[in-house]
């Protein structure tokens, strides 16, 4: 595997140029992405099947997988699942052409970070991966382990969440959530301060249901009863809450 562009990658935390996985079997689909996110400034890998690039997002040296979902050998979804249970971090762009929502949903809920669904714009994916890497940086000191209701423990600094004798591991995208939750505990969280302040979108007039499934997804994570969440309560019209008191 040889990056497309070879020039070294800078370093630091606002920096947009960093190492892309693009995982497409469809080899025009895939140089269009490349060129693309090379044209941004970005160090660009590229694999063709499932199997391949589970091997190389193991090395963990990238910062970002656009991962297609449907891909000979090993798909998507199990490549995904795969990186999720080692507890491996990396951000995962997953695309799709299946229109159907239920395969959107088992994405989001193996460990992806955002979507898009196929065909889109080389514009649309540009603003998709810059917005993977546009987070607030908060202090990055380990914070205490959350003590939560049930026995249910959460460290934002490992990913972590330790629950009947069992460590589950959030995804960056959940912790981004959950973290800006608890610091905004004073206040209602719209659906649209989550796509501006956490997704990073420009705008948040998007059609999108990205939010609501990451929360029933984080609800099953750290909620003692996910189905009667006390934690991440909904304020009807209006968004979330955190609660802890």
């Amino acid at each position: 595997m040889t990056p497309a562009n070879s020039s070294p990658a800078p370093t630091g935390p606002n920096n947009r140029h960093q190492r892309i996985l693009v995982v497409e079997d469809e080899e025009a689909l895939a140089l269009g992405i490349r060129d693309a996110l090379e044209h941004a400034g970005h160090t660009v890998y590229v694999a063709h099947d499932g199997r391949r690039a589970l091997d190389y997002a193991r090395s963990g040296e990238f910062d970002l997988l656009v991962l297609d979902l449907m891909l000979p050998g090993m798909n998507g979804l199990d490549v995904l699942r795969a990186l999720r249970s080692a507890n491996h971090r990396v951000r995962v762009l997953v695309l799709t052409a299946l229109a159907d929502e239920d395969d959107v949903i088992k994405g989001l809920e193996a460990g992806a970070d955002d979507y898009m669904k196929k065909p889109f714009s080389p514009r649309e994916l540009l603003a998709r991966v810059d917005a993977q890497f546009r987070r607030v940086h908060l202090d990055t000191s380990a914070p205490a382990m959350l003590e939560l209701p049930g026995g249910i423990r959460v460290d934002l600094a490992r990913l972590e969440v330790h629950r009947d004798g069992q460590i589950i591991p959030l995804t960056p995208r959940e912790g981004d959530i959950l973290d800006y939750l608890i610091k905004n505990r004073d206040r209602v969280v719209t659906r649209e301060d989550l796509l501006l302040d956490v997704w990073h979108y420009q705008s948040a007039n998007v059609e999108t249901r990205t939010v609501d499934i990451h929360i029933v997804g984080l609800r099953r994570k750290v909620e003692p009863e996910p189905a009667t969440p006390q934690l991440i309560q909904t304020v009807r019209g209006r968004g979330y809450r955190w609660y802890d008191a």
